[in-house]
């Protein structure tokens, strides 16, 4: 894994040293994603040049140095990603007379790009990449992202040039980069907690979508005309050619023979390394399937875990015990809170647009903690977008047929009537109920079920039950709170169910955007490779040809994928109920990090961003301190927004 950065720049310097100084200056700003090595070029004219830092896997000698050339001297690469089945590829290749110089990956892609052009090389790869390409001959940029969005790529504009960088502080380090604020994507950020693509937190830059290729020439920059990117894969389209063919779609056994089988395959792929190579393992369905798989494919497995008993995080009895039944060696990390808030002060240059989701702080500590051990870990990310795993899948839905029935008239009425009674005093009527009807944290879900009251449909109220601010609460006096566009706005494919639709929003929106960005900027701050195995491409266009019943059926989720498990693994084992990764933040506010949330939430500091409106949130900070309401969600996104706007702006 590594990081990317270059520039495509007809009018700028013709001075090659003055040119590769500045692509070498945007690729350092990314050496944690890079730390074995740094490579720059820049062609002959002195109109692009591509930097890249490196992060060993295969190949670890000079024969993988980046950026590389093909055998044909027709392409220039910097490539971020691994090509799981280059060795396929390679046995093809040389069965034809194509030789290679060397063992890596990258040289596999660029000897299929120079033989099937580079789409085509893509649509035939099991992959993971943002990429960069220069075709000599044609005088073509062209960048690419991964079919899922597992590694990041963002471009965009700096005075005269065409920047592009694997993180957009390597972008920033351009000395003509402006780095003004787009309203649009900060109005966003605060209803979802993260910037949704293709938009940036800033004006002049953009994400490039999953899937996508973006082609730029030398005139398209000359003129400033905005580049489009292209899909070379789209799930709308797996979507639609799935529905197509469920006639006789597979289902009971004949499905889960299929998905152990590709998953079996997609871990085997993923093993191969240059280093060592370990799992994280929670003891859940998802990482439990995937260390299985390992297992059964024949791998001796290092798997890891965390545990923050404080932070009452600590499914490692689960996780271990599922470890001794596959035979792995397991370590579990015990971490301490002090440990945690450690990582706080790191969250703004870790993620370098406002990012909200606190369990970052956990997915770092057990990266920074495996990578100490291994290069690589094979993780269980993706699994609930795929197969089916959230609240919002198994129960949203059904409860919104529940309350669809009454006019909205009288559902606003009862959501005005749950609200005036506080959180807290929800939860105080919680704890005298007896046992067998207690459910944990009352209030909250009373809060949520008064959102699903006022929503319109079923999509609106997966909405509501994900926003985390209204944007007009949070922002100034002036700002515009209208939102950017989003991957949501793609047409959904017609057909799908209300479970479906909300699988689908979420693995082309929260998935590559939340998810996936969360975990690229967790591992690669500390140099740690990451692959997700169960979002091999082959295992989601399969997952959508599958009865929806196959994926979640009356309130249980991820059925074919608990199917391949009980083959591995005791069913009482992964029993549990779902905990998920997020650390207690609503205590810590009111405790540890108290001191550090009031001086982040100083009015003049808020004023000084520019962006928030003050009085919200000291409203809700007092109601959080006080035990009326819970905020934590809203607090934690204004605190790490102002803490990244510090940071980028000073």
């Amino acid at each position: 894994m590594c990081g990317i950065a270059g520039l495509l720049d007809p009018r700028g310097a013709s001075d090659e040293r003055a040119l590769l100084d500045t692509v070498q200056l945007m690729a350092s700003t990314m050496a944690h994603r890079g730390p074995d090595d740094a490579g720059a070029w820049c062609d002959p004219d002195h109109v692009a040049a591509l930097g890249f830092r490196r992060l060993a896997i295969v190949d670890l000698g000079p024969t993988g140095h980046q950026p590389m050339v093909s055998a044909s001297g027709r392409y220039v690469i910097a490539f971020n990603g691994e090509v799981y089945d280059h060795r396929r590829h390679r046995a093809d290749l040389e069965g034809r007379g194509v030789r290679f110089r060397g063992s890596s990956d990258t040289e596999v892609l660029l000897a299929l790009a120079d033989d099937l052009g580079l789409e085509r090389a893509l649509q035939r790869s099991n992959l993971m990449c943002g990429l960069a390409i220069w075709d000599r001959r044609e005088a073509v940029l062209t960048l690419a992202r991964d079919r899922l969005g597992e590694k990041p790529l963002a471009w965009g504009w700096a005075g005269s040039a065409f920047v592009f960088g694997s993180e957009l502080k390597a972008l920033r380090a351009h000395r003509s980069f402006d780095g003004e604020l787009d309203p649009a994507a900060v109005a966003a950020y605060f209803r979802l907690g993260y910037v949704p693509h293709p938009a940036t937190i800033v004006r002049d830059a953009r994400q490039l979508p999953p899937g996508a290729l973006l082609r730029v020439t030398p005139e398209d920059v000359t003129s400033r005309r905005e580049p489009a990117p292209r899909r070379w894969w789209s799930l709308a389209e797996v979507v639609r050619a799935g529905a197509d063919g469920r006639a006789t779609p597979l289902d009971g056994q004949a499905a889960a023979d299929e998905v152990a089988a590709l998953l079996a395959d997609s871990v085997g792929l993923r093993r191969q390394a240059d280093v060592p190579i370990g799992a994280f393992l929670s003891g859940g369905v998802d990482s439990s399937s995937v260390v299985a798989a390992l297992r059964s494919v024949g791998s001796q497995v290092r798997s890891f875990c965390v545990a923050m008993p404080e932070a009452g995080l600590d499914e490692s009895a689960a996780a271990a015990a599922t470890a001794r039944h596959l035979g792995a060696d397991h370590t579990t990390i015990e971490l301490s809170v002090a440990d945690a808030l450690s990582v706080v002060p790191k969250l703004p240059t870790m993620y370098d647009e406002p990012f909200a989701d606190p369990s970052a702080l956990p997915t770092h500590l057990v990266a920074a903690a495996a990578c100490g051990e291994v290069t690589v870990a094979l993780t269980g990310d993706g699994g609930d977008e795929v197969f089916g795993g959230y609240n919002r899948h198994l129960l949203g839905p059904s409860m919104w047929r529940r309350v669809a029935w009454a006019p909205p008239s009288i559902r606003r009425g009862l959501a005005a009537g749950l609200q005036r009674v506080t959180p807290a005093r929800w939860d105080a009527l919680g704890r005298v109920l007896p046992g067998a009807a207690r459910v944990a944290n009352p209030g909250d879900k009373v809060g949520k079920l008064a959102a699903l009251l006022n929503a319109t449909d079923e999509l609106d109220a997966a909405r509501r039950l994900l926003t985390i601010w209204d944007p007009v609460d949070v922002l100034a006096p002036g700002r515009n709170p209208t939102e950017a566009p989003t991957a949501v706005d793609e047409c959904l494919p017609p057909g799908l169910d209300a479970v479906e639709r909300l699988l689908f929003l979420d693995t082309v929106q929260g998935l590559p955007d939340g998810m996936l960005v969360k975990v690229d900027r967790a591992s690669m701050a500390c140099g740690l490779e990451v692959r997700p195995p169960l979002l091999d491409h082959r295992l989601v266009e399969l997952a959508w040809t599958l009865p929806r019943r196959a994926r979640v059926d009356r309130g249980r989720g991820k059925v074919v994928l608990r199917d391949v498990l009980a083959r591995h693994v005791p069913a009482q084992l992964v029993a549990q109920p779902k905990l998920g990764f997020d650390p207690p933040i609503g205590a810590w506010l009111r405790g540890p990090l108290r001191s550090w949330a009031e001086g982040l939430l100083d009015p003049e500091r808020l004023v000084a961003t520019g962006w928030i409106d003050p009085g919200p949130v000291h409203q809700r900070w007092r109601e959080h301190l006080d035990g009326s309401r819970r905020w934590d969600y809203p607090l934690w996104s204004v605190l790490c927004f102002t803490g990244w706007h510090e940071a980028w702006t000073s």
